[in-house]
């Protein structure tokens, strides 16, 4: 029997679910519409406004930055209210979830600074946001936590005065970000915590790069020699090659404002480039299977 006493909350989970890479995969590379029209066939099969998949993705979005504000929401938000509005990507390269040690910052922008971007929702809690902010403060020079307005205060005065607060807002049907605490510029980066950070070319072509040679050792040894010679590198050198390595990394951050501002995200965690974007797009424009 199927069930039709969902809740609201429920639904609006459920809502939340199919912003994920494996949806978006399935539809990429299988056609595979099941989790969208799984949703359709329970909550919307009597609703007549929906003439393709990207219609209903829409109206899905529109609902939970309403009414469920989850990571999802804050992350596209992100792209689209300060990548896109206020840095730019021209010179930008944004990542999701970029690991530093045992922490992964929800979202990192690197341009002529490193910004580490922690989200917590209103579903979020604060545990584990000091050990958190404590590794990005060793990598990045601006670290911010992004939050619901509401939750300014108990977060501004549990977290140290160098972390920068935007803030959510949803202000007349439309969700805005504000920052209301700036970051304190950190001046400084823990070589330990770079190496354990990037990866193993990067590393090298920083070693090569400043010295002009990679240390004549076999590669057990490697990360430990060039550990050593990394931390004899001025702070200011050394934070410059790490940005100039992050932005060789192939990436589609250009490319972000050409995609629709509901799926930006998605399409960032895909790394999309232009001719998977379209052909997305186009499995999108698909009438929704009943």
């Amino acid at each position: 029997m199927i069930r039709t006493d969902y809740t609201k909350m429920e639904r609006l989970r459920s809502y939340s679910s199919i912003f994920s890479r494996r949806v978006f995969s399935d539809i990429i590379e299988y056609d595979d519409y099941t989790r969208l029209n799984t949703l359709f066939n329970r909550y919307d099969a009597s609703k007549d406004q929906f003439c393709s998949y990207f219609d209903y993705i829409k109206y899905i979005y529109r609902v939970i930055a309403k009414e469920y504000r989850c990571e999802y929401i804050y992350k596209n938000e992100i792209i689209n209210k300060l990548l896109i509005k206020e840095y730019g990507t021209k010179n930008t390269v944004a990542i999701n979830e970029f690991r530093v040690q045992n922490s992964i910052v929800d979202f990192a922008l690197f341009n002529g600074e490193s910004k580490a971007f922690e989200i917590k929702t209103e579903y979020d809690t604060k545990k584990r946001l000091e050990h958190q902010i404590d590794n990005y403060s060793k990598l990045f020079q601006k670290c911010y936590i992004v939050i619901p307005e509401e939750s300014y205060q108990q977060y501004n005065d549990s977290i140290s005065e160098n972390v920068g607060i935007i803030v959510l807002i949803r202000e007349k049907g439309h969700i805005k970000l504000n920052e209301r605490k700036a970051a304190t510029k950190n001046q400084n980066i823990d070589p330990h915590v770079l190496m354990r950070s990037i990866r193993a070319e990067e590393y090298r072509n920083i070693v090569t790069e400043y010295f002009g040679y990679l240390p004549n050792v076999s590669c057990f040894e490697m990360f430990d020699r060039c550990q050593e010679m990394i931390e004899k590198i001025p702070q200011q050198d050394l934070h410059g090659l790490f940005l100039k390595e992050i932005k060789k990394r192939t990436n589609n951050t250009r490319l972000l404002r050409t995609f629709p501002s509901e799926i930006r995200q998605i399409c960032l965690s895909l790394n999309l480039d232009r001719k998977q974007s379209d052909s997305l797009l186009k499995k999108l424009d698909r009438i929704i299977m009943m």
